[in-house]
């Protein structure tokens, strides 16, 4: 049996239509081969950040795939996102490893300094919190990424730390741009 995700809408950033004409060189590429359908979904998102709904029609009407199997796939594979991500994505192993050594205490400890929920986007679009099976670095238990940043044997108040200081880079980078 299929459990359908019921995903929260933020309808403050998803209101912008993306220029779909990006899709067209990569919809070119694929078109008529077998097996395109996770390359396409691969190259929209990688476009956009995400695969937005526009998206998908215009590869439907494009392709002749047939909607409901891009978003059975999109919604199957975890590497695909349906609505848009923060500029930092905080991944939490949660794996065998991360889970003995208490890594809910480092989830809810972001959860709680960015009130936000597993897989929602802070306000400010700068971070996207999200729980993941597995980072592959046990040894590190408990485990947390943000980008290409791996940060091990983390407590809740460690990891905050962590992103707190992400936050006060990333304003200094805006201010200096301002200037």
């Amino acid at each position: 049996m299929r459990v359908a995700r019921i995903l929260k809408q933020n309808t403050a950033l998803t209101t912008d239509v993306p220029d779909l004409e990006l899709l067209m060189p990569l919809i070119n590429k694929y078109n008529g081969r077998k097996g395109n359908l996770i390359p396409l979904l691969q190259g929209a998102q990688h476009l956009y950040g995400f695969i937005p709904r526009e998206a998908f029609k215009k590869i439907a009407d494009e392709t002749g795939l047939e909607l409901s199997d891009m978003y059975g796939v999109a919604t199957f594979y975890s590497q695909f996102r349906l609505k848009p991500v923060g500029k930092n994505i905080i991944k939490v192993c949660h794996g065998t490893a991360c889970h003995v050594q208490n890594a809910n205490a480092i989830t809810d400890a972001i959860q709680d300094a960015l009130k936000v929920k597993d897989t929602e986007t802070t306000e400010d679009g700068l971070f996207t919190l999200e729980s993941v099976a597995c980072l592959g670095c046990c040894s590190l238990a408990p485990v947390m990424m943000i980008g290409d940043d791996t940060y091990g044997k983390l407590t809740g108040k460690e990891a905050v730390k962590i992103i707190k200081d992400i936050r006060i880079r990333e304003s200094q980078s805006v201010e200096e741009m301002a200037k």
